[in-house]
């Protein structure tokens, strides 16, 4: 399928979305995906997801916040990042489909802070930066157990911003399911030794995805 790009005026100013859609006759799910901070939809697990994920009647949406789009090198602020986030929605959800909410780093963020209020079918969480490298006492957790939505994390094994092992256990007040991506870094590159090649991890990746999204209703 053909991929198109869409721009959206927000009160951050213009955000973009590429479209990747799954062909209409087994389109079943909107999964909008947004960066990080750190860089764009370019991301390699965001690339593959919206390679994989199309055939399986998902079509993937890759959201570049308004500061990225306005060629800016730092992020905004979270509650603006939110603000651009909310704003997008409506277009995300004009497809008619059931959208889950999701993104990278960030992105992951602004998707658990929002997901409840949008009405998200639920929440993919790819890198969650659960804490800055070195600082687990700032967690972040609250905002990943608070979503208020089905959640899948996919997190890589030696991610400095959260390992798998640091992760808190999921409670009936806050359930998510976690995925670890061995060896991968924050970015989900591995090390040439480790074993798994660069593809097989990004196949780790998507497969979860994929298979997780099975379970979310239409």
């Amino acid at each position: 399928m053909t991929t198109r790009t869409e721009s959206v005026d927000t009160p951050a100013g213009e955000a973009r979305i590429t479209w990747h859609p799954a062909p209409a006759r087994t389109a079943r799910l909107v999964l909008a995906l947004s960066h990080g901070a750190g860089g764009g939809i370019e991301a390699r697990d965001l690339v593959a997801l919206a390679a994989a994920l199309p055939a399986h009647g998902v079509t993937v949406a890759l959201v570049e916040q308004p500061w990225r789009v306005a060629g800016k090198k730092v992020a905004a602020a979270p509650k603006v990042l939110d603000e651009g986030w909310r704003a997008l929605w409506p277009a995300l959800a004009k497809p008619g489909l059931p959208v889950v909410a999701g993104g990278r780093s960030a992105g992951a963020r602004v998707a658990c802070r929002t997901a409840a209020e949008l009405g998200a079918a639920g929440v993919l969480a790819l890198a969650f930066p659960l804490h800055p490298p070195g600082r687990p006492e700032k967690s972040r957790a609250a905002e990943l157990t608070g979503a208020g939505r089905p959640t899948l994390v996919v997190q890589g094994g030696r991610d400095p911003f959260g390992r798998p092992q640091e992760f808190p256990p999921p409670t009936a007040q806050g359930p998510y399911e976690l995925v670890e991506v061995p060896y991968a870094d924050h970015g989900f590159a591995v090390p040439k030794k480790a074993g798994p090649t660069q593809d097989e991890t990004l196949t780790v990746i998507t497969e979860a995805v994929a298979a997780w999204l099975t379970g979310i209703p239409r």
